[in-house]
């Protein structure tokens, strides 16, 4: 199939399509004239990758495991577990880190807050 057929049977853009093969993370047959090709497997990979998106990866992590789908075995599948333990602990802190600053901001309204009474204090006297 065509480009645009992927793109439209995985519901995503032409050019997600391109950015994923930029990116090692799909490939396609070229015909003689330059257009690309792909399988109807393709399909579900491109799904596949879009979880793995939506889960935060990026690009480059997303290739780290995709020997876990292309060549199944227990030290790839290993590999691929480590990996997205790593990721999952790198969101936590930067979660832990989210929530440290909005407490920050809480106390600042907090402080706005009581500064502000205290002018409408002031005027009514």
């Amino acid at each position: 199939m065509r480009i645009g057929q992927l793109a439209s049977r995985a519901g995503v853009s032409v050019r997600s399509v391109r950015y994923y093969e930029e990116q090692g993370l799909l490939t396609s047959a070229r015909s003689p004239s330059g257009q690309r090709h792909y399988t109807d497997d393709e399909v579900e990979r491109v799904a596949f990758i879009q979880r793995l998106y939506a889960a935060g990866l990026s690009s480059r992590t997303i290739i780290e495991l995709l020997p876990c789908v292309d060549t199944p075995s227990e030290d790839n599948s290993d590999a691929a577990l480590e990996r997205m333990a790593q990721e999952r602990d790198r969101l936590s802190a930067h979660i832990a880190d989210l929530v440290r600053t909005r407490d920050t901001l809480d106390t600042l309204m907090d402080a706005a807050r009581a500064h502000r009474e205290g002018l409408s204090t002031a005027v009514a006297c």
